[in-house]
C-alpha cells in the first residue's frame, strides 16, 4: 500500500516510516518540519496540503501529527482546533473520498484525566480502560483529541470507513515538562509499571492497527505496557506501591537501590491494555519487567531517554 503518514519527522513517525517501508509499504510523509521520511512539507490544517498528498495515489492513512500537551504554552486554543481537529476531519473526508477501507488516528490517554483523576485525591489507584467515563479533558490538548476521536467514530458508523483509535501512553523521550524528581531515566523505568510504553512498541501497534482495520470496522484502543497489577491491587498501590511491586517482582528494590533509583510510593492511576492484546492482537514487547532484567545483567535499558530532545516542528 501507499500510505499517508501525517507527523513524519516526529518522534514516533521516525520509527513508523521505517517499519512501514519493512513491510513493503510505500510511505508518503507528511509535516509541517522538513525530515528524511517527509515528502511533503505543510500542515493537516491546510486542505490544499492534504488535496496534494492525496494526489499521490494514497491507499491509507496513519494520522500520527497534532499539537501536544507542551505546545498549550506556545500556540492559541484555535491552533489546536486547526491542527487536532480540522486537519483530522480534512483526513478523514479525503479518505472517505478516496474509497480507504482503513485509517488509523493517534490519540492519547492524556485525554481520559480530568482534573479530578489527576489531583488523585482517593484512597485508590484508578483503573483506566476503554470503558472509562464520563471523559473529562483537563486542557485543550485532550478537548480537541477527543473531537477527533469522535469525527474518526463518525465516518466509521455514518461512512464505513473502518478507524482505528489508539489512545497511546507516553512514550516522549525528553524529560516530563512537570515532574523533576525521580531523574528521568528512573521516572520512566517507574512508568513502564502503569502508564507508559517504548517508541518502538507505539510504532508496532501502528502497524498492527494498519493490517487488521477493515476487521474492525471502527475500534478504540488503549496502549501501554502491560500492567503487572490486577484490579484488586488499587487500594494497596495507592497507600504502598513498593509493597504491590514487591509482590511481583521481589528483587525490583535491591536493583533500583543498586543505581540509586527509587520506587513510586504511590501509584495514582493503571493503565489497562489488555483490550489491545485480545481485540487488536497486540501486546507491547517492553515493560516493567524488561527494565529490571536489564539491571540485573548490567544491559543499557530498554527505553528511550533524551533529556536534549527537541521537537523538530520547534526547530525549523
Amino acid at each position: 500500500m501507499r500510505v499517508l503518514l501525517t507527523g513524519s519527522t516526529g518522534w514516533l513517525g521516525r520509527y513508523l516510516a521505517p517499519r512501514l517501508r519493512a513491510q513493503g509499504h510505500a510511505v508518503v510523509g507528511l509535516d509541517i518540519a522538513p525530515g528524511p521520511d517527509t515528502q511533503i512539507v505543510g500542515s493537516v490544517a491546510d486542505r490544499a496540503v492534504i488535496d496534494q498528498a492525496f494526489a499521490q495515489g494514497i491507499d491509507a492513512v496513519i494520522h500520527s501529527a497534532a499539537l501536544h500537551k507542551p505546545d498549550i504554552v506556545r500556540y492559541p486554543e484555535q491552533a489546536f482546533i486547526d491542527v487536532n481537529v480540522t486537519g483530522t476531519l480534512h483526513l478523514l473526508q479525503a479518505a472517505k473520498a478516496a474509497g480507504h477501507d482503513r485509517f488509523v488516528f493517534t490519540s492519547t490517554t492524556s485525554l481520559m484525566i480530568s482534573q479530578q483523576v489527576r489531583d488523585e485525591a482517593g484512597d485508590a489507584a484508578v483503573w483506566l480502560d476503554e470503558q472509562t467515563g464520563p471523559l473529562a479533558p483537563r486542557n485543550i490538548y485532550g478537548v480537541t483529541k477527543l473531537a477527533a476521536e469522535g469525527l474518526c467514530r463518525l465516518y466509521a458508523q455514518e461512512h464505513g470507513l473502518p478507524c482505528v483509535v489508539l489512545r497511546t501512553g507516553r512514550f516522549f523521550p525528553e524529560d516530563d515538562d512537570t515532574l523533576a524528581q525521580p531523574s528521568g531515566e528512573n521516572l520512566k523505568a517507574n512508568e513502564l509499571l502503569n502508564r507508559r510504553l517504548t517508541v518502538e512498541d507505539a510504532a508496532d501497534a501502528h502497524i498492527a492497527a494498519l493490517e487488521r482495520a477493515p476487521d474492525l470496522g471502527f475500534n478504540l484502543f488503549v496502549l501501554s505496557a502491560p500492567t503487572p497489577f490486577s484490579r484488586s491491587d488499587v487500594r494497596e498501590l495507592k497507600a504502598n506501591a513498593p509493597a504491590a511491586i514487591a509482590r511481583y517482582f521481589p528483587d525490583a528494590a535491591s536493583l533500583y537501590a543498586a543505581r540509586g533509583w527509587t520506587l513510586p510510593r504511590s501509584i495514582g492511576r493503571v493503565y489497562d491494555a489488555s483490550h489491545a492484546e485480545r481485540r487488536l492482537g497486540f501486546r507491547c514487547q517492553t515493560g516493567f519487567a524488561q527494565v529490571l532484567d536489564a539491571l540485573r545483567e548490567g544491559r543499557p535499558l530498554p527505553f528511550a531517554h533524551d533529556p536534549a530532545y527537541t521537537s523538530p516542528a520547534l526547530l525549523k
